[in-house]
């Protein structure tokens, strides 16, 4: 097996890191922003699963919390940072004289 057949192999052995985004059919912007918040809000909710399993019993590994932990804050932070250019741009347009 030649060192891309092994990488290609080893790429499909492994989960997919986020699904992907998909067009919402007769959405607009505002479907694209509440499917984004859904999902941040599912990888709370799996990360919170997570750790709450893991502080009961031993059979959930720590470094599966740790990632589900670390996934859920970056989703956070690309949501507030998401936020932040949404507001920056009403606050120019609403600068703006007409």
């Amino acid at each position: 097996m030649s060192g891309i057949e092994a990488i290609a192999a080893l790429g499909a052995a492994l989960p997919p890191i986020a699904p992907p985004v998909q067009a919402v059919p007769g959405g607009g912007f505002g479907a694209l922003l509440l499917q984004g918040l859904q999902q941040v809000d599912a990888k709370l909710a799996h990360a919170d699963t997570l750790a709450r399993r893991f502080a009961v019993d031993d059979s959930i590994p720590v470094h599966q919390v740790t990632m589900a932990l670390e996934e859920a804050r970056l989703a956070v932070e690309l949501a507030m940072q998401v936020r932040t250019r949404l507001l920056d741009g009403y606050r120019e347009l609403m600068s703006m004289q007409l």
